[in-house]
């Protein structure tokens, strides 16, 4: 499979499929439909089932399809059949609440290090980490052969933080600063702006 081929959207809807089937096995459920899995997400049978058929027939025709092997499958096309270790930059207001966030490790990733540049920040503790000194981020994400990232500085200093993360090694970038970066073709980014999804919202009110 060509992951360059699959569109990003369809990418982008196996984490809240992901997110669904795990509840209903927690909640005890064996099995399911693409018509319920459709009912909790809110997305049609017929889009759900031309997703997943994307990446192989996981469903059979009658009996529908056991959640616990479609939650192994997803997690392995997703690559979170693993942990894999992030560093967060910026250790502001949301640092702290990323840094104290319980919901990471049991989807696949563990925040490893805090990095920031502001000589009052460097060596607070939040929580089990101390924060360390933004100089040396990138010989320790070189050496920790770190590829994920979360960026929570202010917007003007997001570009030279993300030029340093991707000089590091860095492939994959989650950015809660609100402005649009400039990288190469081989390093993703993922935006997350609160203000942005908020003005999105306003439109239909």
């Amino acid at each position: 499979m060509n992951a360059e081929k699959i569109p990003d959207i369809i990418i982008g809807r196996l984490p809240v499929y992901l997110r669904a089937l795990q509840r209903m096995a927690d909640n005890g459920i064996k099995t399911t439909s693409s018509q319920e899995l459709g009912e909790h997400v809110g997305i049609s049978a017929a889009q759900i089932r031309k997703d997943i058929s994307q990446f192989g027939e996981f469903g059979k025709q009658g009996t529908g399809y056991s959640i616990a092997y479609l939650l192994d499958k997803l997690r392995e096309i997703l690559k979170v059949d693993r942990i894999w270790d992030v560093v967060l930059v910026g250790a502001g207001d949301m640092g702290h609440a990323l840094a104290n966030y319980q919901g990471f490790k049991n989807r696949g990733f563990h925040i490893v290090a805090i990095f920031d540049n502001n000589k009052e920040k460097i060596g607070e503790k939040i929580g089990e980490f101390t924060v360390q000194d933004a100089e040396k981020m990138t010989e320790s994400i070189k050496a920790a052969n770190i590829k994920i990232a979360m960026l929570t500085v202010p917007a003007p200093a997001a570009q030279g933080v993300a030029d340093k993360l991707i000089q590091s090694g860095v492939r994959a970038i989650l950015n809660y600063a609100p402005i649009s970066l400039n990288v190469p073709n081989n390093v993703k980014v993922q935006y997350i702006d609160p203000a942005t999804h908020l003005q999105r919202m306003t439109y239909y009110l």
